[in-house]
């Protein structure tokens, strides 16, 4: 199974924290002058288990602060309420703060299928030492998907590169207040859209930043059409002969079927993956993650936040991480927009709330 940390393939999803969008995360004690590139979520002492706030902090109540200047929030170290943080937002384990003297450079350190995987491998140029191989396989193992490979692989290095920064990272966006603000009928597609239907939300993301030239670098095109045709040619030759061997019925059944089990798949691990930091080191290829996952939890089990996948994370998910807020981060459709949010009241009282 994938996880939150993008290291391991295991059952159990090891998640560092949750993710708190912000417009740049700042490095750990930077204002004391550490190095650069330690990366941090702090928790707020305070924490009231019933409040609708989880995740906005206010003087009254804590929940996850980003280590952000100039805000510096206390380190959550009683037991007993990492525990109940644990238990509230579906969490097997809430860690412990890592030392100061620990850098994100430590943890990396410690580190030694499917068609998606296969070109994910390829664009992380943990594949092959033949850069052209990767480009080949990469682009074979995406046509089935209908994913061009070299847009996807542009915009995913800069989503490694941005990671967290609003407006630039190109793989997860929370909503702006001024989105659902701007029209009564883009806020209640959104409120779906981030809602019941939010499993599938990859094939949006699919269409939006893949096809559309204008949103590559003039020296990324060339590569782009490349990409974009062998797409067209699988439409062309692979869907006919499919339809010819099997019927219409048989396209549905063995290509347009497995493509929307896909999507659910890639939007679910994303929703998990880009709520929380998982990003350790992206050129370890998938064969070794499930070894990357035995080090991290060999060196530093005690540390790590740690859920199996279960209903009532993908609950706090759904039902929670909505609106960018800069003081509160993630404010709920139905806190802002409560006539509107018919679709998240629905979740959040029908779904399982188990662990």
């Amino acid at each position: 199974m994938a996880t939150a940390s993008g290291v391991s393939a295991g059952p159990v999803l090891q998640l560092p924290s949750l993710r708190v969008p912000s417009s740049r995360l700042l490095p750990r004690r930077a204002a004391a002058g550490a190095p650069a590139g330690n990366l941090f979520v702090k928790r707020a002492v305070v924490y009231n288990r019933r409040s609708c706030h989880h995740f906005l902090p206010s003087n009254q109540r804590g929940g996850l602060q980003a280590a952000v200047l100039p805000v510096a929030p206390p380190i959550l170290d009683d037991e007993e309420t990492r525990k109940q943080m644990a238990e509230d937002f579906g969490f097997t384990q809430i860690g412990e703060e890592l030392p100061d003297s620990v850098t994100l450079k430590d943890v990396m350190d410690t580190l030694p299928k499917e068609f998606f995987v296969i070109g994910h491998d390829c664009a992380h140029k943990s594949f092959s030492r033949n850069k052209l191989v990767e480009d080949i396989v990469g682009t074979l193992a995406f046509m089935p998907l209908m994913y061009p490979y070299e847009p996807w692989r542009f915009k995913h290095d800069r989503h490694h590169a941005k990671t967290n920064m609003l407006i630039e990272d190109t793989a997860w966006q929370p909503v702006w207040q001024k989105e659902i603000e701007s029209s009564p009928l883009l806020r209640k597609a959104i409120i779906f859209g981030y809602g019941p239907i939010r499993p599938w939300m990859s094939i949006a993301h699919w269409l939006i930043w893949h096809f559309d030239l204008k949103k590559f670098r003039p020296n990324e095109v060339p590569r782009v059409k490349i990409s974009l045709a062998c797409v067209f040619a699988f439409m062309a030759i692979g869907w006919p002969l499919i339809i010819l061997k099997s019927g219409l019925a048989g396209w549905f059944k063995f290509w347009f079927m497995p493509w929307m089990v896909y999507h659910f798949w890639m939007s679910t691990f994303t929703m998990v993956h880009h709520t929380a930091p998982h990003h350790i080191s992206p050129r370890i290829p998938s064969y070794n993650l499930r070894a990357a996952y035995d080090s991290i939890k060999q060196n530093w089990g005690k540390y790590v936040n740690e859920a199996n996948w279960n209903w009532r994370l993908m609950k706090t998910i759904l039902t929670r991480c909505h609106v960018y807020d800069k003081e509160r981060y993630y404010v709920p459709f139905d806190e802002l927009a409560p006539e509107e949010s018919l679709p998240i009241k629905f979740l959040r009282k029908f779904m399982p709330d188990y662990a």
